[in-house]
């Protein structure tokens, strides 16, 4: 199966950059460009692509408005969408991810890591940069958990505990099955247990709902 993806930056060489690496992978296709965010969302509406890779910062609409309007919670019919950005950007992460982001990348992360993002993002999975990762629980670490998240439907059992502290810190889930010694099925297992019982769509939102909770703390 073939990841349509839609690429949105307003700088013309970044843009046409990071859609010659994606177009030049087995298995994933750039549908469409956009050099703003009002053209990202109306192109995202008109195409359906399966991803959006889209720029933190254009006119128009930023990264984090687009992210809202096509993945929002309230979205009938989200658009997978992963959020790049440079260095001096990273302050947006939390904004982005809150969103509804199913990834966020930093510009030089390399292909690799950006094609992986592509395939997380359109198998309904998350993939957060580590450099990112560790920034990101650095600044929330220095706050105190919100009182706004509640509490899962169901305690979560130790094990549980356990694998919603290693998918806050950006581990896989064959990452969490070899430290835990389980099998790849139980660690999934474990995951979607935990998306359930806290009623998060995604990898990202368990790890928000981590440090919200001040489960994880840095």
């Amino acid at each position: 199966m073939t990841v349509r993806v839609l690429v949105a930056d307003d700088q013309d060489l970044v843009r046409t950059g990071l859609a010659m690496i994606l177009d030049d992978q087995p298995g994933i296709e750039v549908v469409g460009q956009a050099a703003d965010g009002r053209t990202a969302v109306d192109l995202a509406h008109r195409l359906r692509p399966d991803v959006c890779l889209v720029d933190i910062r254009m006119p128009g609409l930023d990264g984090i408005e687009v992210t809202e309007i096509l993945a929002g919670r309230d979205v009938a019919d989200p658009v997978a969408v992963v959020v790049i950005t440079t260095f001096d950007l990273d302050e947006y992460v939390h904004g982005a991810l809150r969103a509804g982001a199913r990834g966020f990348l930093l510009k030089d992360a390399g292909p690799e890591l950006l094609v992986q993002a592509v395939h997380a993002a359109a198998a309904g999975d998350a993939l957060i940069a580590p450099n990112v990762t560790r920034r990101l629980l650095a600044t929330l670490a220095a706050g105190a958990p919100s009182r706004s998240r509640a509490q899962p439907v169901e305690p979560l059992t130790p094990r549980e505990e356990e694998v919603l502290r290693l998918v806050a810190v950006g581990r896989t889930n064959a990452e969490i099955a070899a430290e835990l010694f389980v099998s790849l099925t139980t660690a999934k297992t474990h995951v979607a247990s935990l998306l359930t019982k806290i009623g998060a769509r995604n990898r990202v939102e368990i790890a928000m709902w981590a440090y919200d909770t001040g489960r994880v703390r840095g």
